[in-house]
């Protein structure tokens, strides 16, 4: 930690909210002709590349200067600006991180800028590469933006900032179907916010506040235990949407399949986390009544999902079925997010932040997934299961041994295993759902404990079918086109992903000391 006055961390967090949307203003402007460069488009692609990289920046500074000394009993959000906008309903500019939101803030500005980093050198074809930078800059500010607010119209304005851009990264860059899931894409997401948007006004209008920090410590007997069960149902929809959770989760596969590799990296890496982390810092603290009704519930189509998403990663892992391998792994977000969702229903400490690492560490691992995978269709024109098994095949180990030992790497992250970051957040789920918290019903979630440890086994399975079938094979025997390795720019956007998924397998203090103290006062409702 590095000593910095609270007025520079205040900037610091504004900056890396407004910045990406001032630079997406500025990536439609004509480029100075000094910065043009080779070309007009190399400019506004290098424009990404900074501004992301300044937002980056912004964002480990921040970090480095969070207060992680200060006592769970003493927690306050830091970096807070609070300014009213709309007195009348008392609706506040109001900024500040705390534990639970800082690793989400600094994960989104990381793979933000790994992905315009890597668009610089491969950019999807599509339409002008202005708009392109200027999506990805507004998709950016907007998913930092839901980490950042501590108002609940704030948060729905920035929760729904992101769907337009991603809408049109998938329709416009995106591959066959793109259409099609797209438009599944926005009506899913935007059916659900509306839903959510109910229940949002519910709270704050019969709380008299919409300030999630006052909502989350003061007292507010007009928040009956009803008002909390119908405000619960009507934002966990809207949330369980994002996530997805199961049986919400059918435009996930689609939007995946047809999106370019920036957008399904952001798509799984970035945006299915606004939704657990609305769970967190929303119904938890606001709700907890409502909460602890609905919890059996939420932790049974948890494990229902982990399930499901297990079996269909199997089913388009089998030899003949033409699984596309962008799909399998859309379905293994389904079946990992099921892991957060049941440590969230716990409710309990650990199990909590069980769910706060799983997110982490899947948007490491899947976005690095992502990475690869569309690599690989680069290179052999093709995503198919099949297709890349047949003996003209990928057979990675021995045509591009470092593009296959990076996917195999990824597989055995994503699987769990230990001294690896996919490892933690799940076990501690486990944990959380083997002692859930008062007043929930100990027999049914320890049912729920061991059909999700079940899911684990069908999660190593379909994995490693994959990786027996994708990297390895003969190649001997019939002359196979050539397949380049990983390429510089490849290898310096995924590394920081290889080294922070190790980091955090072997290290998670580094996450569990932020997070803890966080969740911690969060539970318990006290005064920050």
């Amino acid at each position: 930690m590095i000593d910095i006055n609270e007025s520079v961390m205040q900037f610091l967090l504004a900056f890396v909210v407004v910045a990406p949307l001032l630079g997406a203003a500025a990536a439609l402007l004509p480029a100075p002709p000094g910065l043009k460069g080779k070309s007009p488009e190399q400019a506004v692609l290098r424009h990404g590349v900074t501004v992301t990289g300044a937002v980056l920046i912004a964002a480990i500074v921040l970090a480095l200067g969070f207060d992680h000394d200060t006592p769970a009993t003493a927690q306050r959000m830091q970096a807070t600006t609070d300014i009213s906008w709309i007195p009348a309903l008392d609706v506040r500019i109001h900024l500040g991180i705390d534990g639970i939101s800082l690793p989400l803030l600094v994960l989104t500005a990381l793979l933000t800028f790994l992905c315009a980093l890597y668009s610089y050198f491969h950019l999807p074809s599509g339409p002008s590469p202005k708009a392109f930078v200027a999506l990805v800059l507004v998709l950016e500010s907007g998913t930092l933006a839901t980490f950042a607010v501590l108002d609940l119209l704030l948060f729905f304005l920035a929760f729904e900032m992101v769907l337009i851009p991603m809408y049109f990264l998938i329709a416009r860059w995106g591959g066959e179907q793109r259409t099609r899931a797209a438009w599944k894409f926005i009506l899913y997401t935007l059916l659900g916010s509306v839903v959510m948007l109910l229940g949002l006004l519910l709270i704050g209008l019969r709380a008299g506040t919409f300030d999630m920090v006052a909502l989350a410590t003061d007292n507010h007997p007009e928040l009956t235990t009803s008002v909390q069960v119908v405000a619960v149902l009507a934002v966990g929809i809207g949330l369980a949407v994002k996530t997805p959770m199961w049986p919400l989760h059918s435009w996930l596969p689609d939007a995946h399949t047809a999106a370019p590799t920036v957008g399904s990296v952001l798509l799984a890496g970035v945006l299915l986390k606004m939704g657990t982390y609305g769970f967190v810092r929303i119904l938890l603290p606001v709700a907890p009544d409502g909460m602890s009704t609905f919890a059996p519930y939420l932790a049974a189509l948890a494990v229902v999902g982990i399930i499901y998403g297990s079996l269909a990663c199997l089913a388009l892992a089998r030899q003949g079925a033409k699984g596309d391998l962008k799909r399998l792994i859309a379905y293994s977000s389904v079946g990992h997010m099921g892991f957060v969702l049941l440590g969230i229903a716990s409710m309990t400490p650990t199990g909590v932040n069980g769910a706060l690492f799983a997110n982490i560490a899947h948007g490491l691992i899947t976005g690095l997934l992502f990475f690869l995978v569309g690599a690989l269709k680069d290179r052999t024109g093709t995503t198919d299961l099949d297709t890349l098994a047949q003996e003209t095949g990928a057979a990675l180990y021995g045509r591009a041994p470092r593009l296959g030992g990076l996917l195999a790497f990824a597989a055995v992250a994503s699987l769990g295993l230990p001294g690896l970051a996919g490892f933690w957040g799940e076990m501690l789920a486990l944990f959380g759902a083997f002692d859930p918290a008062d007043g929930l019903s100990r027999p049914a979630f320890l049912t729920f404990m061991a059909i999700a440890a079940f899911g684990t086994l069908l999660t190593a399975a379909y994995l490693l079918v994959v990786v027996r079938r994708v990297c390895m094979g003969a190649t001997s025997q019939r002359e196979s086109p050539a397949l380049a390795d990983v390429r510089p720019y490849e290898f310096a956007a995924w590394t920081p992903l290889v080294v922070l998924t190790v980091v955090a397998g072997l290290w998670p203090k580094v996450l569990l000391g932020l997070t803890d103290p966080a969740v911690q006062q969060l539970l318990s409702g006290g005064t920050r």
